[in-house]
């Protein structure tokens, strides 16, 4: 994965036919894989972890929620099948519809009161928050930072979500892991190359990381992210069964990362 200064020379940044700003999330209306001409090989669903806290940080105790500080010193991942375990939920699809439901983000329609209901009681019994929606997950920030790090990167690209009126910057990772630099709270993160990105949506509970399928194949496996490689027919909605996305539909020892 790792590759030589000399070969990143002709970066995206400067590449004359191909804006930074055009990498902003896909549109809602196609596949995943078909976004932007179909660039990368592979996007995969990168879900995003519910946070393990000390007993004395959970709702029941605390009632509140947690901060970021808290997350990053306290918290610990909790898997999407181990709350598929715990909740009943037996689908990474139903667990997302039901995060979605308890954020009020669903017409009536697609709504599942009965899930978000067993996700709600499954934070009032044990010491497990949900994952904040549309942004970067803290608990996944060093992660994504890895797989920068170890394709030869010491720095990035942060598309903002809207950069007609905000900036691309340019950020130096070391100063994101140790938070000289706040870390984007959503957008796309790039590399300097464009040879992948992580682009996460607002009222989501996962990020799409895009790439060569042999890149992003091994930086899940090193890093056990959960979750599950988009197929023809994976849209942004892909909680809902009635647009055919079968991969969602897989039970939770047989998603990657698990």
């Amino acid at each position: 994965m790792r590759r030589s200064a000399q070969n990143r020379l002709a970066s995206l940044w400067y590449h004359p036919r191909v804006e930074p700003e055009i990498f902003v999330y896909p549109p809602y209306e196609q596949p995943l894989v078909e976004a932007w001409g179909r660039r990368f090989e592979c996007a995969f669903v990168v879900l995003h972890p519910f946070v393990r806290v000390p007993l004395e940080q959970s709702w029941s105790a605390a009632r509140q929620h947690l901060d970021d500080a808290t997350i990053l010193s306290e918290g610990a991942k909790c898997s999407w099948a181990e709350v598929s375990s715990s909740s009943g939920l037996r689908s990474c699809a139903s667990i997302n519809q039901a995060l979605l439901t308890t954020l009020g983000a669903l017409d009536p329609m697609l709504a599942d009161p009965m899930g978000s209901n067993a996700l709600q009681a499954l934070i009032q019994s044990e010491p497990v928050w949900p994952p904040t929606e549309g942004r970067f997950e803290p608990l996944l920030r060093g992660d994504f930072l890895s797989v920068f790090e170890r394709a030869g990167f010491s720095e990035l690209l942060h598309v903002p979500e809207f950069p007609q009126s905000d900036p691309v910057t340019r950020l130096r990772i070391d100063a994101l892991r140790n938070g000289q630099t706040p870390f984007p709270a959503g957008g796309t993160l790039l590399a300097p190359d464009g040879s992948f990105l992580f682009t996460v949506d607002w009222d989501s509970f996962f990020t799409l990381f895009y790439g060569s399928h042999a890149f992003v194949d091994a930086a899940v496996r090193a890093l056990s992210l959960e979750g599950f490689y988009a197929t023809a027919n994976t849209f942004h909605a892909w909680f809902n069964y009635s647009m055919g996305c079968a991969t969602v539909t897989l039970s939770p020892e047989h998603w990657p990362g698990t």
